[in-house]
């Protein structure tokens, strides 16, 4: 896949009032250059709408979009992939029924992070690093050590996320996160796209440093 450095996930809970393809569109042009649609409460016809929706938003500007565990959506939208969690369907179902699209795997221990790798995860989500209210079966935080723990171990790309801020993410970085992925501080902004860019600019910083 496409290596990226900012996820952002939907969340219209947090924006209301405003539309969800005017905020992600926000997010797109500060810089976002991954995008997963996550909603736990909206009807079927309702997820095939808005799915619809961001697969011409992301497509126009060439950015992936991934559904959150709804295969027979991203399909059906023709999505690049989907993300699970570690109690949705197996890695393999998935595989045999996405072929080559994107999958990603929420983890929270190391031996997670391995086994999603070994049967060919893409990208591995990497969290909760912090406390998070985004959704309601969230784990409790992981913490900064995840991160120093999973780097040396896994070669996909790895997304660090879970109640991440431009007040923390210094910290995320500095613990050896390449990428981030934030929901509330970016779509829950009132100018997402300066939000993305802030991010975009402190993980630029580490990398100058480094």
């Amino acid at each position: 896949m496409k290596d990226f450095r900012l996820y952002a996930i939907t969340g219209e809970n947090f924006h209301p009032g405003r539309s969800l393809e005017e905020v992600m569109e926000q997010a797109i042009l500060g810089g976002a250059d991954i995008v997963q649609f996550r909603d736990k409460s909206s009807g079927k016809h309702e997820l095939l709408q808005k799915a619809k929706s961001l697969r011409q938003l992301t497509r126009r500007y060439g950015v992936p979009l991934i559904v959150n565990d709804h295969i027979d959506l991203a399909l059906e939208v023709n999505a690049d992939g989907v993300h699970l969690g570690q109690g949705d369907v197996s890695l393999t179902e998935a595989r045999h029924r996405l072929g080559s699209k994107i999958i990603g795997i929420s983890t929270h221990a190391l031996q997670e992070a391995v086994a999603a790798q070994q049967n060919g995860a893409d990208y591995i989500g990497v969290g909760p690093i912090y406390a998070t209210q985004t959704k309601a079966d969230v784990v409790d935080p992981v913490g900064l050590d995840y991160i120093r723990e999973v780097s040396p171990h896994v070669s996909i790309p790895y997304v660090a996320i879970g109640g991440i801020k431009l007040s923390n993410v210094d910290a995320v970085i500095e613990a050896g996160a390449t990428r981030i992925c934030a929901v509330s501080e970016i779509v829950g902004s009132d100018d997402p796209a300066a939000v993305c860019r802030a991010f975009l600019e402190k993980l630029s910083l580490k990398e100058r440093r480094s």
